[in-house]
């Protein structure tokens, strides 16, 4: 239930008996010391900071890891450095707009903030976005293991090529993982009991850290390229030459008027810089997760939620920005979209290699469950509002999307336009475009007019989103009329 709420000139709502900051009011408010009254779930938050740091940093670490080496090639170290500080700075300040909005009216759900901002259909659109976006995530992630667990299966066994062995086909690979390891975490009460899952997958993703700064040291310039059972040298003027800020690649004022005078269609291939913006956008992504958390999370205030994301946020900028450094100094232009695939084809059968991309199917197969539990949570608060927990609901609600998603996969040869576009959509809605809208929303007028700085801050984080938006889209549709396809995404 909702509290009165009083103004402390800051937009704080506290009740009316007590004046206590913002920042030390608990969610899951008490009476008199006994009774508490939940506001969003009967589960009073248990999970620690640790776990908590863990789930949300699981929750933004993604296949995207894979492609920053190769934005890093396309901008530079110092340029893509600054994009990185952006965007990482953008995200917390997304995340303080939700907790400042959800502190406000006492609630912690994504899509009650979409009620009480814009009444059913804002609820509505917020469950649609959030269930969209993450059906996309879990997808991606099983299309990985999908197509790269039999490739793995197959260079342990010492293949060279494939066989018709059952075990490596990929439909049949996924359907195991998701019985025997994404369907008994998915079924879990309570997101905060994956903390120990997230922090194995997370220490995968280390792993796979370690082993990109450790072949730095091992793989020289120019490659030796194992190609047909034999061994060719790349040679490039520049292949061996770092680069610390690019605005193009190679750009002249010549080739800018040739993209536009003869083809405009081609603009995007004279400007890849561009590409690494949304990349680098997408990649902080864990705005569906950040509620849930927040509801799990042992003394839950703002301020300790805060830490929570700040830390998360932090972790995953060292290690974004560790892994596109000494990938993109091993191969410098020679750097491919998926840097696991670059390795590949110095060494096909290079044992650490093959390690690294089991540790990030261990990782990508880990994150389905806690992306499934926000989706689990808007069709709840969709389809049966106000009814409590129930587990025959809970588990019925898993197995239909686990469903789903794997029938896409399985069926679906090719659905990465639809990816593409859901993407393009819903990332920068969860990103900028929703936290803003609700923060104009919810914080009444009388407390930050329109015209004050908060307000005018949000507005204008809410314009960036449209503008990621037109961007990716923009992107998207030129791939589709050059018939080339680049991946957007973060996850």
């Amino acid at each position: 239930m909702e509290m009165e709420k009083l103004s402390n000139g800051h937009g704080a709502a506290v009740p009316m008996d007590e004046e206590v900051p913002q920042e030390d009011q608990l969610f899951l408010q008490h009476k008199n010391g006994k009774t508490k009254t939940p506001q969003f779930t009967d589960f009073e938050g248990k999970t620690s900071l640790g776990m908590s740091v863990f789930n949300l940093s699981n929750a933004i670490m993604g296949s995207g890891i894979l492609g920053l080496s190769y934005a890093m090639s396309n901008t530079g170290i110092i340029l893509f450095l600054v994009l990185l500080i952006c965007i990482a700075c953008l995200s917390s300040y997304s995340i303080h707009l939700l907790l400042r909005s959800a502190g406000f009216v006492g609630i912690r759900a994504y899509e009650h903030l979409g009620m009480r901002a814009f009444g059913h259909p804002g609820k509505i659109l917020a469950a649609v976005i959030i269930t969209l976006h993450n059906i996309g995530a879990m997808s991606s992630y099983l299309f990985i293991v999908k197509s790269e667990l039999p490739l793995v299966i197959q260079a342990f066994r010492g293949q060279a090529d494939g066989s018709d062995d059952w075990f490596m086909n990929g439909n049949y690979l996924i359907l195991i993982v998701t019985v025997c390891i994404i369907l008994p975490l998915a079924l879990m009460k309570h997101l905060g009991y994956l903390g120990y899952t997230s922090g194995f997958s997370l220490s995968c993703m280390v792993f796979f850290l370690s082993a990109v700064i450790y072949k730095r040291f091992h793989i020289g310039c120019p490659l030796e390229v194992f190609s047909n059972h034999s061994v060719t040298t790349e040679h490039s003027g520049n292949m061996c030459v770092t680069k610390f800020f690019t605005v193009n690649q190679e750009v002249s004022t010549d080739r800018m008027k040739y993209c536009f005078l003869n083809n405009l269609l081609q603009i995007h291939k004279c400007l890849q810089t561009a590409y690494a913006i949304p990349i680098l956008a997408f990649a902080f992504v864990c705005h569906p997760e950040v509620l849930p958390i927040y509801t799990e999370l042992r003394n839950p205030t703002k301020r300790r939620m805060q830490n929570v994301g700040n830390i998360s946020i932090l972790g995953m900028f060292i290690m974004y920005f560790l892994t596109a450094t000494f990938g993109y100094l091993t191969f410098y232009e020679n750097t491919e979209a998926e840097l696991l695939h670059t390795y590949s084809k110095v060494d096909p059968l290079d044992t650490l290699i093959l390690c690294v991309r089991f540790a990030v199917l261990i990782a990508v197969t880990l994150t389905v469950p806690v992306v499934l539990f926000p989706i689990r949570r808007a069709l709840q608060q969709l389809l049966f509002p106000g009814k409590p927990f129930h587990w025959v609901r809970h588990v019925v609600i898993a197995l239909c999307l686990l469903s789903v998603v794997n029938l896409l996969v399985i069926l679906v040869p090719n659905i990465r336009d639809i990816f593409g576009i859901t993407g393009a959509t819903t990332a920068p809605s969860l990103i900028f475009i929703l936290p803003g809208l609700f923060y104009i929303r919810i914080i009444p007028t009388e407390q930050e007019p329109m015209n004050s700085r908060p307000k005018i801050q949000a507005a204008c984080f809410t314009a960036l989103g449209f503008i990621f938006m037109t961007m990716s889209l923009t992107f998207i549709g030129l791939d589709w009329t050059s018939g080339e396809k680049r991946s957007l995404g973060g996850h």
